[in-house]
């Protein structure tokens, strides 16, 4: 299943707490889940900087417990909304036959 993640602010987390260290754990990890195939893309939005990830996996929970161990939702410093995806099937309609 796919899985759209977008990455939340957590209140009361400032800019300094990003270190360098903790961000090179961050895409570290991030590589660890693209080469395990969970991690399908991710980007950073052009207006906040926040992240969005495609993953696939097998549901929601599956998605979370991937995430949860990213260096930087283990820190508390940010979080994810989870949005499982469904194919968009109404192609058909523009198929069907009308009398």
């Amino acid at each position: 299943m796919r899985i759209l993640a977008l990455e939340r602010e957590v209140a009361g987390v400032v800019e300094s707490q990003f270190t360098e260290e903790i961000l090179r754990a961050e895409a570290a990890k991030a590589w660890e889940l693209y080469e395990a195939g969970v991690l399908r893309e991710i980007y950073f939005t052009a207006d906040t900087g926040k992240a969005v990830l495609v993953l696939e996996c097998g549901g929601a929970d599956k998605a979370w417990s991937h995430l949860a161990g990213l260096p930087l939702v283990k820190a508390g410093l940010i979080d994810f909304r989870i949005m499982p995806l469904v194919p968009y099937l109404v192609f058909a309609r523009l198929f069907e036959r009308r009398p």
